[in-house]
């Protein structure tokens, strides 16, 4: 042993003995404690803003008034008095009804303009859609020939207009195709030889072997629903049409007060910043509780439909 190879620290002396990279092997403990601080550091900063609002939102007047970080009283006013204005349930439910319907058609549509792509040797012209498709990536006729479009079809003033315009998104559908194009073909072969036709070889081979993609780009499709506040704001006037996101502008960064917002006639309503929590909370929980449901088919269904082996 050579005497700069001696003087070096014991741990890269076993790293290079072993013949591994270094990332390989055990980092140092005070390596390690850095790591923990920052991922530590990370998950405060991350978490507090949460906490924050969800505290915020059960706080009772007196507290909310006197400015308190962290509340210790609690009170369910201000989600008593947001059912009872009625704009926010409206909001929420035009939400609900887009992502629902919105997600279902963009997964059918998706899945059925990728189950196509795939068959490159059975559709003919499909390379050359499968360009156009792709070029959407990359250019977009801008936002006056979209509201121009958007008008000339009637959806001005309609919850469809947040679902047609963007049916498919091109990434989304590259992914299922990958997926689709990863399956194996002998089964299909052999459902083909068996006498199955397109449709039943799609719906019934097909859709069932692919529930990790379906379930991923699902959730892309809903997030995306869910989240749908410029092209409301474009398309939509009619304040009974707004999506909850559309809503939570008006009533917390506009600071327009909620109509009807009162526990009861003879209360005041709620704090403004109680109201403003709460609406931020109702908006953002319902996309947060489907996603532990859908996490375990992240890996399978985006790794293997995203890269083609």
């Amino acid at each position: 042993m050579s005497t700069a190879t001696a003087e070096l620290p014991r741990e890269v002396r076993q790293r290079r003995k072993a013949g591994l990279p270094p990332w390989l092997n055990p980092a140092p403990l005070w390596l390690r404690g850095i790591k923990a601080a920052v991922i530590v550091a990370i998950v405060v900063t991350m978490l507090y803003p949460l906490v924050y609002v969800i505290a915020m939102s059960f706080a009772s007047p007196q507290q909310a008034r006197a400015g308190v970080v962290f509340p210790t009283e609690y009170s369910l006013d201000a989600y008593r008095a947001i059912f009872n204005g009625g704009t926010v349930v409206t909001g929420l439910q035009n939400s609900l009804w887009v992502t629902v319907v919105g997600t279902f058609l963009s997964l059918t549509a998706s899945a059925m303009l990728a189950w196509g792509l795939s068959r490159t040797k059975d559709v003919p012209g499909s390379k050359f859609i499968l360009i156009m498709v792709l070029a959407t990536m990359f250019f977009s006729a801008g936002i006056i020939p979209n509201f121009l479009l958007v008008k000339s079809l009637g959806l001005l003033d309609s919850l469809w207009s947040l679902i047609i315009p963007g049916l498919v998104s091109a990434f989304n559908m590259i992914v299922i195709r990958n997926f689709f194009m990863n399956l194996p073909t002998e089964l299909i072969e052999a459902a083909r030889i068996d006498g199955a036709g397109e449709w039943r070889i799609f719906l019934r081979i097909v859709l069932p072997l692919s529930k990790p993609v379906l379930a991923v780009m699902g959730l892309f499709y809903a997030v995306g629903y869910w989240n749908t506040y410029f092209n409301a704001l474009l398309y939509i006037n009619d304040a009974e049409k707004w999506p909850i996101q559309v809503v939570l502008q008006q009533y917390v960064l506009a600071g327009v007060s909620i109509p009807g917002a009162t526990v009861s006639p003879d209360q005041p309503p709620p704090p403004g910043i109680t109201l403003q929590m709460a609406v931020i909370v109702l908006a953002t929980v319902p996309i947060l509780l489907v996603y532990p449901f859908l996490q375990r088919y992240f890996t399978k269904g985006v790794l293997t439909g995203a890269i083609k082996g």
